[in-house]
């Protein structure tokens, strides 16, 4: 009896501790998949965060913009190519999810950022933040952080200082 409940505590104890490895939210028609954020160096005043945003409703909707206790503003961003040049401006209309189609919000791409920092964003470590929508209204998430460079939720390992990490369209230069 002993050994069993050592298995069911050991089990527990592992299971309470793991680290999460996805995590969704929904509101209204919107599914959000995953929020995550890079984690930023000390004295940076900016961070960015991604996730996943699906639409099952039958008509559109739009991230307008959010809030977390981390930073002074939440603000929908866009990154883009433009004769070699990678720019990024925010989306003051927001991001629209067309019925039936799922965005990414990912490093190249379509992101979220904190801007005025409060306290650096630590990897391990999650911050809350609320969405809000156009259509679906509020919904409560966390982001969690990764490492520094990482391409994806899940990627604590990614790290842009490491030969071959890039993000679409920029080459990172590399020490020897």
């Amino acid at each position: 009896m002993f050994r069993l409940a050592l298995i069911i505590a050991a089990t527990c104890a592992a299971f309470f501790t793991a680290p999460v490895s996805a995590h969704e939210y929904k509101v209204g028609t919107l599914t959000i998949g995953h929020p995550w954020a890079r984690a930023t160096p000390k004295g940076a005043s900016v961070g960015a965060g991604y996730l996943t945003i699906t639409n099952t409703g039958k008509s559109s909707d739009r991230l307008l913009s959010g809030t977390t206790d981390v930073a002074q503003r939440f603000e929908v961003h866009e990154m883009t190519m433009d004769n070699g040049m990678m720019k990024m401006r925010p989306l003051p209309n927001g991001l629209e999810i067309k019925p039936g189609q799922t965005v990414t919000l990912q490093p190249g791409g379509y992101h979220v950022m904190f801007v005025g920092l409060k306290q650096p964003l630590v990897k391990g470590e999650h911050l809350n933040a609320t969405l809000t929508f156009e259509k679906a209204g509020k919904v409560k998430v966390y982001f969690l952080v990764e490492g520094l460079g990482a391409m994806h939720g899940g990627d604590a390992k990614a790290d842009m200082n490491k030969p071959g990490m890039t993000m679409p369209g920029m080459q990172m230069p590399h020490g020897k």
